[in-house]
């Protein structure tokens, strides 16, 4: 059985790329005017928040989601088109999580935030994982965290 150790290599290559994370949210933060905001996107045990790219989007009662930013590292990052510098990724490799900081807290600001992470790594999947919802929306698939301002 000379192929025993390839197909014991295959599957155990296999099993691992079908093990992906769960990504967490608190489904609410309350925040005042002018105050910094800080999202997070936990990751689940087992898998390292710091060889993920981390994606940002924002949607606002009946408009689609817009893309914020990705995450990567301090060298290793990109700004949505028109989207503010206040708005910025970081990464809390404590607790595992990836992070939005959104610093000057407008009215505006108030809306769903959703995350997205992708693996750098090109023994894993191309696509996008998304964490399972927290709360009903349109993008039920998504994980999103309402963001309110308090008056």
């Amino acid at each position: 059985m000379a192929w025993t150790p390839l197909l014991l290599a295959l599957l155990s290559h296999c099993t691992g790329s079908l093990s992906q994370p769960v990504l967490t949210q608190p489904p609410s933060l309350s925040a005042s005017p002018g105050a910094t905001a800080r999202l997070t996107c936990t990751l689940s045990s087992g898998f390292n928040v710091g060889g993920y790219h981390t994606y940002w989007y924002q949607q606002k009662p009946g408009s689609p989601p817009r893309y914020l930013l990705r995450f990567y590292s301090d060298s290793n990052k990109n700004q949505g088109s028109g989207v503010p510098s206040r708005f910025s990724g970081s990464k809390d490799a404590s607790a595992n999580a990836a992070l939005l900081l959104i610093s000057g807290l407008q009215p505006e600001d108030e809306a769903d935030y959703y995350c997205a992470i992708w693996h750098s790594s090109a023994s894993h999947s191309d696509t996008l994982r998304w964490g399972s919802g927290t709360k009903t929306s349109p993008a039920q698939s998504l994980i999103s965290q309402r963001l309110t301002l308090l008056t």
